[in-house]
């Protein structure tokens, strides 16, 4: 019997990841620059993705209100760039400051249980969206642009806001990658299966889970930052929305829950769908209604699993695999 934690579709999967990365590097010298800025929005659906299955996928905890940590985020960098800030050290200032908030928000809201803990988030949510309305320099739902982004041109801010991104996605699912793999990521997923069974074997769940919640938070903090930069606007009701945890839920459950994988195919196909349904007004909609049906009636649990479970392949394993077992003799004679 052996104990593995790579194969060899994980092992090419690591040199094409590599050429990838190295690629989207070079790309701003010759790709146009719509197709900069739809790579950027790319790599923050992929992020969102990969936080909302960080706390769902991996570790059970089902929420509808991260669009809290989403709007903070952008939030918060209005806030430090009016200080005087660079924008782009105001993104990860944000996210930071954001992650640090969202740990005495774990506190109290891990005390509670599954659809409590959903709806508890997306109140939370709520509260968030008027509070901020509630400040002054927001002027309501008015809101603010990020103008601390005027003191770049447009090619160079263009640039600039497309590397933050592409560094942001590869650092979290780094980050993620190594996370899950740790004692912490084991742990983490034991709870999600049996939190009493986890407990009688000595894994302290609180403290396991307060670690995952504010790396989610963190992550979406970031996102919701960079996708200000992006758009250069602030309005509390659209970064407070809802919908942005709908396109979460959306990208993961389409892609495969608790797959790693899974998380970045789902923000694929929504990236896509949304590019090729985007100028059809309702058209999108019913695109992404027509694609969530398809899967809920023939992949319940994702395109991901559905092709891992048929192929066998796992590109990013984070578990481990056990290989070489012996069949008993009581399954021989069978």
């Amino acid at each position: 019997m052996k104990i593995k934690r790579s194969n060899a579709y994980s092992k090419m999967t690591l040199y094409v990841v590599a050429a990838v990365f190295i690629a989207l590097i070079l790309l701003p010298s010759f790709a146009s620059n719509n197709v900069m800025e739809r790579l950027t929005v790319l790599f923050i659906y992929i992020i969102m993705a990969a936080m909302w299955n960080t706390l769902a996928g991996f570790g059970g905890l089902i929420s509808i209100g991260q669009q809290l940590f989403f709007g903070l985020g952008a939030y918060a960098t209005i806030r430090i760039t009016n200080m005087g800030i660079s924008p782009f050290v105001a993104l990860l200032a944000a996210a930071c400051l954001v992650g640090l908030l969202s740990w005495p928000i774990s506190t109290f809201m891990l005390r509670l249980k599954a659809g409590e803990f959903a709806i508890g988030m997306w109140v939370l949510a709520s509260i968030g969206h008027l509070l901020v309305n509630l400040d002054p320099l927001i002027q309501g739902e008015t809101g603010i642009s990020l103008i601390a982004l005027n003191q770049y041109t447009i090619g160079n801010r263009r640039l600039l806001i497309y590397f933050a991104a592409l560094v942001s996605m590869s650092g979290l699912l780094l980050g993620l990658f190594y996370l899950l793999r740790s004692k912490a990521g084991i742990a983490m997923q034991a709870i999600r299966d049996n939190e009493e069974a986890a407990d009688s074997i000595g894994v302290d769940a609180e403290k396991v889970k307060k670690w995952f919640f504010i790396f989610a938070a963190f992550g979406t903090a970031l996102a919701g930052a960079l996708w200000l930069a992006q758009a250069s606007s602030f309005q509390p009701k659209t970064y407070f929305s809802v919908q942005w945890t709908a396109y979460m839920i959306f990208m993961v459950l389409v892609g495969g829950l608790g797959r790693f994988e899974g998380a970045i195919l789902g923000a694929l196909l929504f990236f896509s769908v949304e590019t090729w349904f985007a100028a059809t007004g309702v058209w999108y909609l019913v695109g992404l209604g027509a694609v969530a049906m398809l899967c809920s009636l023939f992949l319940p649990k994702g395109i991901w699993e559905a092709i891992e479970t048929r192929l066998g392949i796992t590109l990013v394993p984070v578990g481990y695999q056990v290989t070489g077992l012996i069949p008993d003799s009581h399954s021989k004679n069978k």
